[in-house]
């Protein structure tokens, strides 16, 4: 494996949904050569007036604190798309290279939706990578391109030297009940077609790959089991052999509780 390969990934609650305790999270990733990648930065540090939907919690800052990290020592962000519970401390990362979908980042120029995290993202373009669908950002680190909740969202797949392949849907499949070649809709949504799209995209990648462990964007049962910083994923023996499990949990979950609509 590459020395520049991921070797650690860490999961980082930042902030809830209060009604439905859906989950805010970021990720970051530690490579062999020493790097540090953050995917998604949560919340703004102040919300603004209309977002009652959120509520903080210990944001990115302090969460990397807990394992010895500052804002300086983050290389890299991935965004995968400018949501306000998604972008909103990117500017606190001011020596990292920000890496989003080129679609993505053109679409929210003019997009009044991501209008109040702007001063966020929208960062000198000599510190912007922009990137045109599927990319192999390192060894062993892939950005997926998931339109449909967003215009060019991107989801991550990442292969751990011991724990092996992990998606992170990020907000393609927020909740594992609509991980599933089922039709989800009635079709009357304008971003329904390409929703399933690149749900349809995710579970041939799981197929074809192998995927062990598919992690949701917001599922508050999937996130109750899932390790969290300062722990993170590397040894097989924690994680390994789990894609069953995590299947069959997300189809009992379908069974027995109405996720909310997952919409900004």
């Amino acid at each position: 494996m590459s020395q520049n390969a991921p070797q650690r990934l860490y999961l980082m609650q930042v902030g809830i949904m209060p009604e439905y305790k859906i989950p805010i999270v970021c990720y970051l990733v530690q490579t062999g050569d020493g790097r540090n990648i953050l995917i998604d930065s949560g919340l703004p540090e102040i919300l603004p007036e209309g977002e009652s939907d959120f509520e903080n919690g210990r944001d990115v800052i302090q969460q990397l604190a807990s394992i010895g990290l500052r804002p300086d020592d983050i290389d890299t962000v991935i965004s995968t798309h400018y949501d306000g519970d998604h972008s909103g401390r990117h500017a606190a990362f001011t020596k990292a290279q920000y890496v989003v979908q080129r679609a993505h980042h053109l679409d929210a120029a003019s997009n009044p939706r991501f209008a109040y995290t702007r001063p966020q993202w929208d960062q000198p373009m000599e510190r912007i990578r922009l990137v045109d669908g599927d990319t192999e950002l390192l060894p062993g680190l892939e950005l997926i391109e998931t339109s449909g909740h967003v215009p060019g969202h991107q989801s991550v797949l990442l292969r751990l030297p011991k724990t092996g392949a992990v998606l992170l849907t990020i907000d393609a499949v927020p909740f594992g009940e609509g991980f599933t070649r089922d039709q989800q809709d009635d079709g009357s949504d304008p971003d329904a077609e390409a929703i399933r799209a690149s749900t349809i995209k995710l579970l041939d990648l799981v197929d074809r790959q192998h995927i062990g462990l598919v992690i949701f964007g917001h599922d508050t049962e999937q996130w109750k089991s899932l390790r969290k910083a300062p722990e993170f994923y590397e040894c097989s023996g924690s994680r390994s052999g789990k894609r069953r499990s995590f299947m069959s949990e997300a189809a009992h979950y379908a069974e027995t509780n109405s996720a909310p609509i997952f919409r900004h």
